[in-house]
């Protein structure tokens, strides 16, 4: 009995405590629901009550990196920051700390000196009633490095918003082919021209977000709840674009543009059997970091032109390719005046009554010439003849449609025009055979030439896009880019009989290429040279050179095009040193080095421990400025002019800097003291070049072992300085 008393007594106090747990529950939920006050810690929720103090923040994803195919970063997304500065003096304490810039003059000091920003231009941002301020263009888009620099100072008032920032830190760097992103309205980065827009599916991420509700001064309440959808990073691409053989390009396209006063110049390296792009370019081209850009179109894609003399090689292949090619059989090599027939076909005739004659370049009169030479001399009236007396125009124009002319490539979603067919009238007909009259495009020269230069006689579409990987995942790919064979124009055997004639125009004493050997091994190719058309007229004295080759002879691997356009010269293929300097390093790249050449890049055994940073920006500072922010690098610092600020710096911001490594600061570009390149590199030589704007010629591949202006010498603009290296 008594247990049972005891039970019941237990019971009763159970029911009696969970009564009063309920009804401060139930007591709670009235406060919270009526009056709008936390229970327990006091707190009013007025704030939290009302839907318009749900606080949803955007977690920006990051965008894919784009890299070339040994892993150099093209393009990435740089997390950078802004400093906001809080000016309201009513702003409420943090404890016994304030949290508002009350030091206005120290602040500013302290501030400007890291940002390398003027004082009173900081100061006079923070004598502003308002209740806070950012500090321009000097306090956005800030490195952790100098956001960790600061707030180390531990400044109060001052505080930094993430930002996101698209760059590309090797700045030119095939830019109208890679193009460039840009954020939008919203904060996104998109992108805007070249890959970076045709691949922003790929690229773009998915932003996350953040939802809560925040009082009326943005604070949470511990314990509300908090939803966090985390972002997703865009896919990254590898490019089979490499980025040393780029530069080369890029170098040798300003070279070019010294040399000849060239409008434009363009080019591309392709791997033969696999059609993998190693490198493409134009210029003038843009640096996707600042945006100057003059030229949207990419040259390469989206400019057909006559191609000239180039074309000649699928002439002749058309006839070998028929069974009907005699190399020794010979033609007039003077001149190819015509008529027609009821086809509207040209046709031979040596009548003074005729539509007119077709001359070799500067009237050259070869006499007899055997078909073979003619394609060595680069003869017009040989392609002539055998479009007409050996095939005939319509098979002609057949085969140039099987090497892919008139057509798009369609490779990678890269935007093209497909070039102008004008083939009606029989000067029409004529002019294809050598080149003229009718247009292309170089992405469709390189595609047409994979055929004549393989073994097989196949044509592989040429290709930009290597990969597309997960960022969280390597191993989870995407996409994955495989050779394509588009087609058979020619056999192999004709493919081998068009290349054996193209060695003698590269290795003949009497070739036209002649100026384009290079020592580290034998290449093959085809030079041209036609008029430029602008609206159905040739431009007076304006004239488009280009050199096509390909390399080793013997076993063709890699293909190099190479054009440019400017005032007619007649030495444009003797002064090759701009091709050259590109072809070496195609060749040392790949190892082509059958004539055991012993001209090679320079490698240096370093005996010190080699750091790696990132360049500052030095422009718009003073060299002192820039000495400081420069030491502790280790690096060989050169100043350029009696200028007080910089104003071109090379390395470019954002570049990677290595120990020992020189840096260019130049303060005028009208003129400079001459300094000591004995023992310089040639990445050395194009930096103060590019930096400075000077041109120079170079000589030879390892380390500058002579200079034709004495150190300590000053130049002036327009000053040419030669440089030898072994």
């Amino acid at each position: 009995m008594k247990k049972k008393k005891n039970r019941n007594y237990s019971v009763q106090r159970i029911l009696l405590t969970t009564s009063v747990v309920f009804a401060l529950i139930i007591a709670d939920v009235f406060t919270v629901s009526v009056q709008k006050m936390h229970l327990r810690s006091g707190t009013d929720l007025t704030a939290y009550a009302d839907s318009a103090n749900t606080v949803t923040e955007t977690t920006k994803a990051l965008r894919g990196n784009i890299y070339d195919r040994n892993g150099n970063v093209i393009a990435q997304d740089n997390r950078t920051y802004n400093i906001v500065c809080i000016l309201d003096e009513n702003r409420p304490a943090v404890g016994d700390s304030i949290v508002y810039v009350k030091d206005k003059e120290g602040t500013a000091e302290k501030l400007s000196e890291i940002l390398g920003a003027d004082y009173n231009t900081i100061l006079n941002y923070l004598s502003q009633d308002v209740y806070q301020t950012e500090l321009g263009n000097a306090g956005r888009n800030l490195s952790k490095t100098v956001k960790d620099e600061i707030e180390a100072l531990e400044l109060p008032g001052i505080e930094f918003t993430d930002s996101i920032q698209r760059v590309y830190p090797l700045g030119t760097f095939a830019s109208n082919l890679v193009g460039y992103a840009q954020a939008d309205e919203t904060g996104s980065t998109i992108g805007r021209m070249g890959l970076e827009l045709y691949l922003d599916s790929y690229l773009s991420g998915t932003d996350g977000s953040r939802t809560y509700q925040a009082d009326k001064d943005g604070y949470i309440l511990p314990g509300m709840r908090e939803t966090v959808q985390s972002a997703v990073n865009g896919y990254n691409v590898t490019l089979t674009l490499d980025e040393g053989i780029q530069n080369a390009l890029e170098q040798s396209m300003a070279m070019t543009e010294e040399q000849f006063n060239a409008d434009r110049v363009w080019g591309a390296v392709m791997e033969i059997d696999t059609g993998k792009v190693i490198a493409w370019g134009q210029s003038p081209s843009f640096d996707p970091n600042v945006l100057d850009i003059t030229e949207y179109s990419d040259y390469g894609t989206q400019n057909p032109y006559e191609p000239g003399s180039t074309m000649k090689a699928f002439t002749w292949a058309s006839a070998i390719n028929e069974g009907v090619y005699d190399g020794n059989q010979t033609v007039d090599g003077y001149q190819f005046c015509f008529t027609s027939d009821a086809q509207n076909n040209p046709v031979r005739t040596y009548s003074e009554n005729n539509y007119g004659c077709i001359y070799n370049a500067r009237k050259k009169d070869y006499g007899a010439l055997t078909l073979d030479k003619g394609l060595v001399y680069s003869a017009n009236t040989a392609a002539a003849a055998i479009q007409t007396e050996v095939i005939t125009p319509a098979t002609h124009l057949s085969y140039l449609k099987k090497f892919g002319f008139f057509q798009s490539v369609d490779t990678d979603g890269i935007p093209e025009e497909t070039g102008l067919l004008n083939f009606t009238w029989p000067a029409e007909k004529l002019a294809l055979s050598y080149g003229q009259g009718s247009t292309a495009t170089m992405l469709q020269m390189i595609q047409a030439y994979s055929a004549v230069f393989s073994s097989e006689g196949k044509m592989v579409k040429p290709y930009f896009v290597e990969s597309i990987k997960d960022p969280y995942d390597s191993s989870n790919v995407i996409y994955q880019a495989e050779t394509t064979v588009v087609g058979e124009p020619i056999t192999g055997d004709t493919a081998k009989q068009v290349q054996q004639i193209l060695w003698h125009v590269v290795n003949d004493d009497d070739g036209t290429a002649k100026y384009y050997q290079i020592p580290e091994c034998e290449i093959i190719g085809k030079t041209g040279t036609t008029e430029y058309a602008v609206g159905g007229t040739y431009e007076s004295n304006k004239t488009i050179s280009s050199f096509m080759c390909a390399m080793p002879a013997d076993d063709p691997q890699v293909l190099v095009y190479y054009c440019f356009q400017a005032d007619y010269d007649r030495n444009s293929h003797y002064y090759t040193e701009a091709q050259i300097n590109l072809l070496r390093k195609v060749a040392i790249t790949y190892g082509f080095t059958s004539r055991n050449s012993t001209g090679s890049e320079t490698e240096t055994t370093e005996t010190t421990e080699i750091s790696t940073y990132e360049m500052p920006s030095l422009l718009n500072h003073t060299i002192e400025y820039a000495l400081n922010k420069l030491d502790g690098m280790d690096t060989m610092n050169y100043s350029f002019g009696s200028g007080t600020t910089i104003i071109d710096q090379f390395p470019k911001a954002g570049d990677t800097v290595k120990t020992g490594q020189r840096v260019f600061l130049v303060t005028d570009t009208t003129s400079f003291a001459m300094p000591d390149m004995i023992g310089w590199t040639r990445k050395d030589v194009a930096g103060l070049w590019s930096a400075t704007g000077f041109g120079f010629e170079i000589e030879g591949e390892g380390t500058v072992v002579s200079q034709s202006i004495p150190a300590g010498t000053t130049v002036t603009k327009g000053t040419t300085i030669s440089v030898v290296l072994e």
